[in-house]
């Protein structure tokens, strides 16, 4: 079976920066691989297009620039905030440079952000996408493709064979 829309794909990959050799960014190892549904639209387009057509067994390797992974980083992303709007049991600590945190607006939105600097009167709050800005290098193997199941294609998304589907954890 390949891989295709409507199909629940099982990867195993490393991600590394900048190509085969850059610093380790992720892995899902076959222990505990990537699975998804492909083609509902959640993941990165590039990187289903590199899978597309590929079947069980079938090695990989392809790199993303950039422009069609996360985008370049945008300096209206970084935002000095002032320092009175953290509170640091609402972070479960003192705060730290380098730390993520997630922040909330108005509306209820979350905004997750890493700690650039802080000092007495502001934190300086990167807000963009972690992967932003970074060439992106995928090296692995198509464990298994399968139909999806009923409720798999009604929710577009992957649910594990005890029924949970770990989507249904964000809302």
């Amino acid at each position: 079976m390949q891989v295709e829309e409507n199909k629940i794909v099982i990867l195993s990959y490393q991600l590394r920066e900048n190509g085969p050799d850059g610093e380790l960014l992720e892995e899902m190892s076959v222990h505990y691989p990537f699975k998804f549904f492909f083609g509902a639209g959640q993941l990165l387009p590039a990187f289903e297009e590199q899978l597309e057509g590929l079947k069980e067994g079938d090695p990989f390797e392809f790199t993303l620039s950039p422009e069609h992974a996360y985008g370049d980083t945008d300096p209206d992303g970084i935002i000095p905030l002032p320092r009175t709007l953290f509170q640091e049991e609402e972070l479960n600590g003192p705060i730290e440079r380098g730390q993520y945190i997630t922040l909330h607006d108005e509306e209820g939105y979350e905004h997750p952000g890493v700690i650039l600097s802080i000092n007495e009167e502001q934190i300086v709050v990167d807000f963009n996408h972690a992967m932003a800005g970074k060439t992106l290098n995928f090296k692995g193997v198509v464990l298994k493709v399968r139909n999806a199941t009923v409720e798999e294609l009604i929710r577009k998304s992957y649910i594990e064979e005890d029924g949970i589907n770990y989507l249904d954890w964000e809302n």
